[in-house]
């Protein structure tokens, strides 16, 4: 939508995409295909026991999420779902992995947690919306985290 200036462009194409499939059986199964393309943390990035500093406040599948600084100010996003049935973390965490992981921190910083009912829609309960959205607020924290340090350099 051209009324979301900053939302990296590939975020905001899948959104669009998402916004015209009023189908839940295709819905769900775009859901489950992102999910099956989730790609875990890099070892060189952080191992198990994970920190608890990286975990995701009341996600329910127990998600955790890294931002490490890359050249030119962006960030490059890494996830971990630890529950083996936190399907919808794992899609929405590879959906920010392939389409802000990347981008400036100062667009990942105001993209909304409204983007989980986007993609989702009413398919997911009160406590799993929170977990889901709450992965993205943890990415716009880590994203204006990393703002406020290169500011201060």
């Amino acid at each position: 939508m051209n009324d979301e200036p900053g939302i990296p462009a590939k975020l905001r194409s899948l959104l669009e995409t998402f916004d015209t499939i009023d189908d839940m059986d295709l819905r769900m199964s775009m859901l489950v295909s992102y999910a099956g393309q989730f790609r875990e943390v890099p070892p060189e990035v952080a191992s198990r026991p994970f920190p608890a500093d990286a975990r995701v406040p009341f996600c329910e599948s127990e998600a955790f999420v890294w931002a490490i600084p890359e050249p030119g100010g962006s960030l490059k996003l890494h996830f971990a779902v630890e529950n083996p049935s936190g399907v919808s973390a794992r899609a929405l965490s590879a959906i920010l992995e392939k389409t802000i992981s990347g981008a400036p921190a100062a667009e990942i910083a105001r993209i909304s947690p409204d983007i989980v009912s986007r993609i989702f829609r009413q398919n997911i309960s009160m406590g799993k919306g929170m977990g889901l959205m709450g992965i993205v607020e943890r990415v716009r924290e880590l994203a204006s985290a990393s703002l406020r340090t290169k500011s201060t350099v």
